[in-house]
């Protein structure tokens, strides 16, 4: 099979496609950010990268077998102030680009992804020029985060998954010791500012809750529970501090939350442990990459699993 990738980040398409089993003889790659190619070259390095989806003619893929991408969701999230909530923006010039991309190249199967959230405006739109309905599949199914995405594809048979009942507790490298809840909120690009438990002020009650030990220079941020109460402040987008108590099911005492370790947030997009450790520039140096720039770029992909679970119906 030859697969055209856009948008391809740290090229989750790939992964996918080898867990389900289907053969790939040429995968080309469409991507501006530097550290997902440099990571996406490191793990595959027979992969074919282009760039700029703006400045490519897809004629050139003509008998390609698929076509694989999300066009960036930033313009359209629920999460951005001001959201474009028409086709007619940004967001819809780089969605545009793959329908070029599936009408120059010709692809017999494709398969789209974006976010759950954005305006039912712009599903409509998607679905028009695509010629098909969005399926909704939560990647909490089969992984320990709660991601809902649609996705529009003419691969055949695609059905909801079965789930796994995968946990937090499942993907924590110390093996789950003080975590409460089951699902953590969804792995996002800026995942380096949260921590590992879900925004209670979305009352979601995972949170890694262990006693606060002074002498541990890890523990820096610490939360006290009182009958089975935690008060905590929020910032809203108009820079207003909000304070809320919330309900947890946790001993009273004092906490500390730590972060998601890079490897489990790999874990949490079903990505192999260490996938995103190292990169490889053009010329074939090796380079570690920041725990900073891990997280954006796991966070901008895909769950692996779940994209894995549509490819197996092109078998």
């Amino acid at each position: 099979m030859k697969v055209l990738s856009l948008f391809d980040g740290i090229s989750c398409g790939m992964v996918a496609l080898e867990r389900a089993g289907i053969k790939v003889d040429e995968y080309v790659a469409c991507e501006i950010d530097e550290k997902a190619k440099s990571i996406s070259r490191y793990n595959y390095p027979n992969i074919k990268h282009k760039g700029d989806v703006l400045d490519i003619a897809f004629d050139e893929f003509k008998g390609f077998d698929l076509l694989i991408g999300g066009s960036p969701c930033t313009y359209w999230s629920i999460t951005k102030r001001n959201r474009e909530a028409t086709p007619d923006g940004i967001g819809g010039q780089l969605f545009m680009q793959y329908v070029r991309a599936l009408k120059e190249s010709g692809c017999k199967y494709f398969l789209y992804e974006n976010n759950y959230s954005i305006h039912q405006n712009i599903k409509d739109f998607i679905s028009e020029q695509l010629g098909v309905q969005p399926i909704t599949i939560d990647s909490s199914l089969l992984s320990a985060q709660t991601r809902k995405r649609c996705y529009w594809t003419n691969i055949p048979g695609v059905a909801q998954p079965e789930d796994k009942h995968i946990t937090v507790k499942d993907i924590t490298e110390d093996g789950g010791y003080g975590i409460h809840g089951d699902k953590s909120q969804c792995m996002l690009s800026v995942y380096y500012k949260l921590v590992l438990w879900n925004s209670l002020e979305r009352r979601q009650r995972t949170m890694v809750a262990v006693p606060f030990d002074p002498r541990n220079k890890s523990h820096t941020k610490k939360f006290i529970i009182k009958d089975g109460k935690i008060t905590l402040e929020s910032h809203a987008q108009n820079g207003d501090i909000r304070v809320n108590t919330y309900n947890i099911d946790v001993p009273d005492g004092v906490y500390f939350i730590r972060k998601f370790s890079p490897v489990e947030a790999e874990r949490l997009q079903t990505l192999p442990d260490n996938y995103t450790l190292y990169g490889m520039d053009e010329n074939n140096k090796v380079t570690k990459i920041s725990h900073m720039q891990r997280y954006k770029t796991i966070g901008n992909g895909w769950t692996v699993d779940v994209i894995a679970h549509i490819l197996r119906g092109l078998k």
